[in-house]
């Protein structure tokens, strides 16, 4: 195992190098992530190692006041790591996290509000992350983003649970490919889940008016970010099969009924999933029902 020793790498804010040491990629990953638990961490960053020497590490970064803990109450052992105000400090200016602004949590009680949907959506990066392991695709801890903000107009934004960039490998040929990412704890009505579908379409669509806009390259907003508008993939848990079934529906009759969101199924790839289906066979498996109609396929054949 790779370990930092205490010293002025990390105080004075070591650039991550292309491979990191173990605290450098702990760190990063709490910075990317928000919050993760320690087996997270573990199947993210080293599933070849024993979790004690992620644990291990973990404890050395906490002894350095650069990340801390709170326990999950149900399980009165399960840890949940995120950085302290010095450890996003100390990240703020790495080159991989340039532009991800720093985000403090400053208690375990702070922490506790954001523990359950923060966990689901690395629960859902870990699914890919695995299933790329496997593959032997280019997919890590750093190529998913998650609460991504974008201007759809009117003063209004949509925020992705997650921006995931993927690339697939088959023989010499690379793919790159990104994803919008809505991870659904069936904490909101279903209607309201399905009206994310018109935010993406207003964001496709979206283009600044005006003197502004003349200032600006012709196209979509979405092109300063994107070469192509990514598909947009929601994963869904939380509640029965048959109440998952219905939500996944509802998604499917917006798809159908309105003229903007059909619109932009005609030009992206719309995809939904359960996320226990998801874990247990694999993204690239025929788990992802297209919301535009058809049999289950993989997130990449949508």
């Amino acid at each position: 195992m790779t370990t930092v020793p205490r010293s002025k790498s990390l105080a004075t804010g070591f650039t991550p190098s292309p491979v990191e040491p173990l605290a450098h990629q702990l760190l990063a990953a709490l910075a990317q992530h928000r919050m993760a638990s320690t087996q997270q961490l573990h199947l993210l960053l080293r599933p070849d190692r024993t979790r004690q020497s992620v644990s291990e590490q973990l404890n050395k970064l906490r002894r350095e006041h650069l990340v801390e803990f709170a326990v999950l109450p149900q399980s009165h052992r399960t840890r949940v790591w995120y950085l302290t105000p010095k450890g996003a400090r100390l990240t703020s200016d790495w080159p991989a996290l340039r532009g991800r602004p720093p985000y403090p949590i400053t208690s375990a009680t702070a922490a506790s509000l954001k523990t359950p949907h923060t966990l689901t959506v690395v629960r859902a990066h870990l699914a890919f992350v695995a299933d790329a392991r496997r593959r032997g695709d280019e997919h890590g801890h750093l190529d998913w983003t998650p609460e991504v903000f974008h201007a759809i107009g009117d003063s209004e934004r949509i925020v992705a649970d997650a921006v995931m960039h993927y690339t697939l490998i088959d023989g010499q040929q690379r793919r790159k490919l990104r994803a919008f990412i809505e991870v659904d704890r069936s904490t909101m009505s279903s209607e309201r889940l399905a009206s994310k579908l018109i935010e993406y379409a207003r964001l496709w669509s979206y283009e600044p008016q005006g003197a502004r806009r003349r200032r600006q390259a012709s196209g979509p907003v979405w092109l300063r970010w994107y070469p192509v508008f990514p598909r947009v993939l929601f994963v869904l848990t939380g509640a029965s099969p048959q109440t998952l079934d219905n939500r996944i529906s509802d998604l499917k009759a917006m798809v159908a009924q309105h003229p903007l969101v059909a619109a932009l199924a005609r030009e992206v790839p719309l995809g939904a999933v359960v996320l226990e289906d998801l874990e247990e066979h694999g993204a690239t498996c025929d788990v992802w029902v297209p919301l535009a109609g058809g049999e289950l396929r993989p997130w990449t054949g949508l």
